[in-house]
C-alpha cells in the first residue's frame, strides 16, 4: 500500500517547514508528501525548494492562484494528483509524531475512512516548536490543550478505532481515505469556499456510500501548531450546503475532483528532480 499525504498550505512557510521536517523523519515513511498551495507568496516556494534537495521522499508542490479561500479545490488537487492507494490529508500547521504515518497504515482497513485527532498548542509553545525542530510536547508539557492526545497507547487505540457512524468530530486536518473512494465521492465539494465545513460535507457523503469511520485516538499523533481562527463564522453558506447534502443523502458532489484529473493523467514533477537538476546546472 503507497501512501500519499497531502498538506495544504497557505502562506505559512516557517509551519511547512517544520511540519516538512517531521514527516521527513518518520519512523516509516509515505510514498509521496504532496503540498497543495492555496495560492502562498514566494516565500513557501522557496523553503520547499530548499529542503527538496535531500528530501527523503516524493515532494510535489501544487499551486493555485490566491481566489479567496479555496480549501476544496486545493485539496482535490492533491488527491488527483496522488500516486498513492491511500491518501493522509494533513493541515500545514499539524506537526506529526514520528510514528504518525505508521499508525496510519497500521489503521487503514477497506471500507473505512480514518478520522485522527490533534494536540492544541498555545502561542507560546508554538514559537518554540518553530524555533526547535526536535521540540514535540509531551503529556505535563505547559501550553497545550487534549492533553491525552499526547499519549500513543496501541492497545487501547484498537478498542477507539471500531468502526461507526458518528457524525461529531470530524476534521480534514488529520484524516485518511482510500484513494478510489474519494474518486468515487467525487472528492472535496468545491462549491464550498471560505472557512470550513467542507470535511464535514464530505463525510456525510461517505457515510451515505456506506463508508465507516473508524477513529485514531492514542495513534497517530499530531500537534496543531496555534493561529488565530476563523472558526465561529455566523450564517456560514457552507453549513447550508452540508443541510442540502444530508437532506438528499448525496454520495457524489458536482464540482470535485474529476475536474483535475486530466490534469494530473501524467504524474505531477517532483520537485527534487527540478532542484537537483539546477544545482548540477550552477556548478557546470
Amino acid at each position: 500500500m503507497r501512501i500519499s499525504v497531502a498538506v495544504i498550505t497557505y502562506n505559512w512557510p516557517e509551519a511547512l517547514e517544520r511540519v516538512l521536517t517531521a514527516l521527513a523523519a518518520q519512523s516509516e515513511l509515505p510514498y509521496e508528501v504532496i503540498v497543495t498551495d492555496d495560492g502562498s507568496q514566494p516565500a513557501t516556494r522557496a523553503v520547499l525548494e530548499r529542503m527538496a534537495l535531500d528530501y527523503p521522499v516524493r515532494l510535489v508542490h501544487l499551486w493555485q492562484p490566491d481566489d479567496g479561500a479555496r480549501m476544496s479545490r486545493a485539496r482535490n488537487r492533491a488527491i488527483a494528483a496522488a500516486q498513492g492507494d491511500y491518501v493522509i490529508l494533513l493541515d500545514g500547521d499539524m506537526v506529526a509524531e514520528r510514528h504518525f504515518i505508521a499508525d496510519h497504515r497500521a489503521f487503514a482497513r477497506r471500507g473505512c475512512f480514518v478520522q485522527g485527532s490533534r494536540v492544541l498548542t498555545d502561542a507560546r509553545l508554538t514559537r518554540r516548536m518553530l524555533e526547535n525542530i526536535r521540540l514535540m510536547p509531551g503529556f505535563f508539557s505547559r501550553g497545550i490543550e487534549r492533553r491525552r492526545h499526547t499519549l500513543r497507547l496501541p492497545v487501547l487505540a484498537r478498542w477507539y478505532a471500531r468502526p461507526g457512524t458518528k457524525r461529531r468530530g470530524i476534521k480534514s486536518c488529520n484524516m485518511a481515505f482510500w484513494r478510489d473512494d474519494l474518486l468515487v465521492l467525487n472528492g472535496f465539494n468545491e462549491a464550498m469556499t471560505g472557512w470550513g465545513r467542507e470535511d464535514t460535507e464530505l463525510a456525510a457523503r461517505a457515510f451515505h456510500l456506506g463508508l465507516l469511520r473508524r477513529d485514531l485516538r492514542f495513534s497517530a499523533l499530531a500537534t496543531h501548531l496555534y493561529h488565530r481562527t476563523r472558526k465561529h463564522v455566523v450564517d456560514n453558506p457552507n453549513d447550508r450546503i452540508v443541510d442540502d447534502t444530508r437532506a438528499r443523502r448525496l454520495i457524489r458532489c458536482e464540482l470535485g475532483v474529476e475536474r483535475h484529473l486530466a490534469e494530473f493523467a501524467r504524474p505531477a514533477v517532483d520537485l527534487r528532480a527540478v532542484v537537483r537538476a539546477a544545482a548540477v546546472t550552477q556548478g557546470s
